[in-house]
């Protein structure tokens, strides 16, 4: 059976992150298995942790109204989501839920900000690591909207 500290080391999150980090936030994750229909997060719920997906398939949806949830994204095994944890007030901002089986491994936020307090150093490392994500999110988000509105109205007949 292998560690967290070795399963850390295997996502693509982890990637080149010095194995001492890697032993240093082991102690704030555990593994989780969600059943296709769990609710992963719900928006305005307390935001406690981040989660790297191991295997399986998560939509990420926002509720728009009269038109019900919206998936904005589906994320898969090397992924992570919820970034949520790291700002105030600590709420989701989207709905996650399991569209199969999803193995993860949970991050207690309140563990890690902790950890990023006591030891700079690795928050900056850490803080480096989701801005990659979230500037790769909105790259993928601006892309999503141009498509939506790229399509242009036909002409009106007569010129009009």
């Amino acid at each position: 059976m292998k560690s967290m500290a070795q399963l850390l080391h295997e996502h693509p999150f982890f990637t080149g992150m010095d194995a001492e980090y890697l032993d240093f936030i082991a102690g704030c994750g555990e593994n989780h298995i969600y059943n296709a229909g769990d609710y992963i997060a719900r928006e305005n719920a307390p935001a406690d942790h981040f989660f790297l997906i191991r295997d399986g398939k998560v939509a990420v949806e926002c509720y728009v109204p009269n038109y019900g949830s919206l998936c904005v994204q589906t994320l898969h095994s090397g992924d992570i989501f919820g970034w949520s944890w790291l700002f105030p007030p600590h709420l989701w901002t989207f709905d996650a839920h399991a569209l199969d089986e999803v193995h993860a491994i949970r991050l207690d936020g309140k563990c890690l900000r902790e950890k990023c307090e006591t030891d700079p150093k690795f928050g900056f490392e850490l803080m480096k690591r989701f801005a990659q994500i979230v500037t790769e999110r909105l790259r993928a988000t601006r892309i999503q909207l141009m498509d939506v509105y790229s399509h242009r109205r036909p002409p009106l007949e007569g010129g009009q």
